[in-house]
Parts: structure tokens; C-alpha cells; sequence
């Protein structure tokens, strides 16, 4: 029976440290994106054209909405994924941007956690994942 119990718990915080190593890998892999994205990205300046209203119980967000020029003088639009409270931009403000040159649908605002909030997100849900896991895995192998 302890053996069941023990192996029922190296099961589980082995678990733990696999998902939270599946989860630094793909946070990796998108600062990999992300690197690459600004190393081969056209750079340009977008204008705010609308915020879009998110009702909510909680309160309202909104959601940016930027317009912007591609390499062929098409006018393109980017809906922000990120929403906030109060607005992060008014109607007519500009703002940089990076696309990617081979996908104009790739795009990010340059900022901080435009560029790298994906990255950050990943790494902090793997991060007790793998302390957790990794602990209890070495104490038990002591």
C-alpha cells in the first residue's frame, strides 16, 4: 500500500514538473517569435481609430482598435487582444507597431507587454509548476 501511495505522488509532482517544462518550452518558443519579429518586422506608426466597448458585471474595457499602412500602401486594421481599463489609448493617438513582413496579420504593439506578455504568462504559470514538481523530485531521490 505504500508503495501505491508513493508512486500515486511521484506520479503526480512528476506531472507537475513535465507540464511545467512543456510550459517554459513554449514560452521560449514565443520570445523566440517574438525576437525574430522585431529582428525581421516592418516597423510603422498605426493611429487609434476606434475603442471598442467591452460591458461587462465587472466594469467596462475597451479594446483598441489601430489602423495602419502595410509595405504595398494598404490600409490595414489591428484589433488589440488586449483590453483595459480605463482606455490605454485615445481615439487619434499613434503608436508603433511591428509586423511581420511575410504576414501582415502578424502584429504586435511595441511595448513592453505587447511584445512579451504571452512569454511572460507561460513562464509564470510554469514557474511553481516546476519549483513544486522539481522539489519534491529531489527530495525523494535524495
Amino acid at each position: 500500500m505504500a508503495i501505491k501511495k508513493y508512486t500515486m505522488w511521484l506520479v503526480l509532482y512528476g506531472g507537475f514538473f513535465a507540464l511545467g517544462t512543456v510550459l517554459l518550452f513554449m514560452a521560449f518558443q514565443q520570445y523566440q517569435k517574438t525576437q525574430n519579429l522585431l529582428l525581421d518586422g516592418v516597423r510603422t506608426t498605426a493611429i487609434v481609430s476606434d475603442l471598442l466597448t467591452n460591458y461587462d458585471s465587472d466594469g467596462d474595457t475597451y479594446t483598441p482598435i489601430f489602423e495602419f499602412k502595410d509595405r504595398t500602401n494598404t490600409t490595414r486594421t489591428y484589433k488589440s487582444p488586449i483590453s483595459s481599463s480605463p482606455p490605454a489609448y485615445k481615439v487619434g493617438e499613434k503608436v508603433k507597431i511591428i509586423y511581420d513582413r511575410n504576414d501582415a496579420e502578424n502584429v504586435k504593439t511595441i511595448s513592453f507587454w505587447g511584445l512579451y506578455r504571452v512569454s511572460i504568462i507561460l513562464a509564470i504559470i510554469a514557474s511553481p509548476l516546476l519549483v513544486i514538481g522539481g522539489s519534491y523530485l529531489l527530495y525523494t531521490l535524495r
